[in-house]
């Protein structure tokens, strides 16, 4: 969970702030609305920036905790609730909010660009009301110019430096190519039997492409069942609270989801930051299920986010860092985004399991609403602004 060069009529999808493009490719279309009630994004701990500081040590001083940075960030309700200006899910400070309240839910990714991408773990980003996402993030970006401008000179060197060393090992991809060899082959990542293949085929030591993998429709399904489950349930397997993924369901209840030995139990966090545990199961009986029809369509729209983000890509560099520089770009790119689609399909069918919500376009849709806070969050080479 959270809680942790060219101008605009050359590129309509970019801006110029501080001598930076900032693409907006990935807002287009969409558009985003505040939800009386909701309240998910005061679970995001919110740093206090420099220039805010002053602001809540006059007026709110009790409110500030350090953070793991040095710097500061707005209190949770008992250390792992809500955001203590939190009450009947209303914002006391709501025109001193800091500024990274202002900006959820778009976030910024600074790679060797500077991307907006929208947070789909915001209700409000599904209901096709509201305001226009580029053009509100248009409006953040122009009022955070200086901090994007510091952390993409920053990020650009250290992925120069990555660009380098993958050369150098021998393990260097065109994102472009691959980007462009996922889109060809959509549809595969979003059938389950195709992703085991895929997951497969990325542990060879050539290079792979979708387009050449020898499809066969076969798969062991438990074994694909119980990597899904690993891959979710590692995610789960905190004791803190403020490391456990968060769904903010329908009627805007925070369910919270650990896992302990066979169980994973669901908890309710309360507005005033108590856990209330509801139910639990043991995930080995989860089913891994198939999404309909309207469900894949819902499913293969989201893929596509992830493959158009520069925040997935950045994961990926991650790890092809973390793995030593061993493994070609190609395959760590299609093993990354088949295990990501695993683990989502894992949540959706423990999310029915619990809640009854099925594998179609609103199963799939709760389940990306679950999932998505979690993707953003990470681990990548470059960093959000």
């Amino acid at each position: 969970m959270c809680r942790s060069g060219k101008g605009s009529s050359a590129a309509p999808a970019a801006e110029r702030i501080y001598l930076i493009d900032i693409d907006y490719s990935g807002l287009s279309g969409r558009k985003t609305e505040c939800l009386p009630g909701c309240g998910m994004c005061c679970l995001c701990q919110p740093e206090i920036l420099p220039q805010e500081r002053s602001y809540f040590r006059k007026s709110h001083p009790k409110a500030m905790v350090r953070n793991g940075s040095g710097g500061f960030s707005i209190a949770l309700k008992k250390g792992r609730g809500s955001c203590v200006f939190l009450n009947n899910r209303k914002c006391d400070i709501y025109g001193n909010r800091p500024t990274f309240c202002r900006q959820y839910p778009f976030h910024f990714y600074a790679g060797d660009k500077v991307s907006a991408e929208l947070d789909l773990s915001c209700r409000g980003a599904w209901t096709g009301k509201g305001t226009d996402s580029e053009a509100e993030a248009r409006r953040i970006a122009s009022e955070s110019g200086d901090r994007m401008a510091k952390a993409f000179r920053e990020s650009k060197a250290v992925y120069e430096e990555f660009y380098g060393i993958c050369t150098d090992a021998g393990v260097m991809g065109d994102p472009g190519a691959i980007r462009a060899d996922v889109s060809s082959g959509i549809e595969r990542f979003a059938d389950l039997i195709s992703v085991a293949e895929i997951l497969e085929a990325a542990l060879g030591d050539d290079p792979i492409t979708v387009s050449g993998i020898d499809f066969r429709g076969k798969t062991d399904w438990e074994e694909l069942r119980a990597e899904a489950m690993e891959a979710s349930l590692s995610s789960m397997s905190s004791e803190d609270p403020l490391s456990l993924p968060v769904y903010c369901a329908p009627d805007y209840g925070w369910n919270m989801f650990q896992a302990s030995g066979n169980r994973v139990t669901r908890f309710i966090l309360t507005d005033a930051g108590d856990l209330e545990e509801v139910d639990s199961l043991n995930p080995g009986t989860v089913r891994l299920g198939k999404p309909d029809e309207e469900g894949t369509r819902v499913l293969i729209d989201y893929i596509k986010v992830l493959n158009s983000r520069e925040s997935f890509l950045g994961n990926v560099f991650y790890k092809m860092d973390d793995l030593g520089y061993e493994d070609p770009m190609e395959n760590v790119y299609a093993g990354t985004l088949a295990a990501s689609v695993a683990d989502l399909i894992w949540r959706a069918s423990m999310l029915d399991a619990f809640m009854g919500t099925g594998l179609g376009a609103d199963g799939i849709r709760e389940a990306i609403i679950f999932y998505d806070m979690d993707r953003l969050d990470a681990p990548t080479a470059g960093a959000f602004v």
